[in-house]
């Protein structure tokens, strides 16, 4: 990976394949700015992430859209590139706690002994400011 230093500790690790990493010191910044709209790390996105252990990427939800009918909306389900790599998976269920998770996706979590945490995605963005990117495992909704 790729670093650049731009001032004042801060660092931009690589942007390879969409995955981008942005530090200030070591603890990571998450906030839902409006509906549809987060900003991690000083970057601004329009769309749902992933957080692979302080790694930002796009969520691809295409695997889950087949169950779209049964739930009203896309859910999260395990079928999608889950970032199960620590003790705990944060879930930012949207801005109004609408973000459907299947059965499947947790009963995965528990097979896994992975900590499933999932709360409206601004009180998300609460839980992992703070921690240490390499403890962040987290899928962040930015909409409903």
């Amino acid at each position: 990976m790729r670093e650049i230093a731009v001032g004042e500790g801060l660092k931009v690790l690589g942007n390879l394949a969409g995955i981008h990493a942005l530090r200030l010191g070591n603890e990571m910044k998450a906030q839902l700015l409006t509906f549809g709209s987060i900003e991690i790390d000083g970057r601004q996105y329009d769309h749902d992430v992933v957080i692979d252990q302080g790694a930002v990427r796009k969520r691809v939800k295409k695997p889950s859209k087949p169950q779209r009918t049964r739930y009203g909306h896309t859910p999260l389900s395990a079928d999608e590139d889950i970032p199960w790599g620590g003790s705990q998976l944060i879930v930012g269920t949207g801005a109004y706690g609408s973000l459907p998770i299947t059965p499947e996706l947790s009963q995965e979590a528990v097979r896994r002994g992975v900590e499933l945490v999932a709360i409206p995605t601004a009180d998300a963005c609460g839980l992992i400011t703070g921690l240490d990117p390499r403890d962040v495992n987290a899928i962040l909704h930015v909409t409903c």
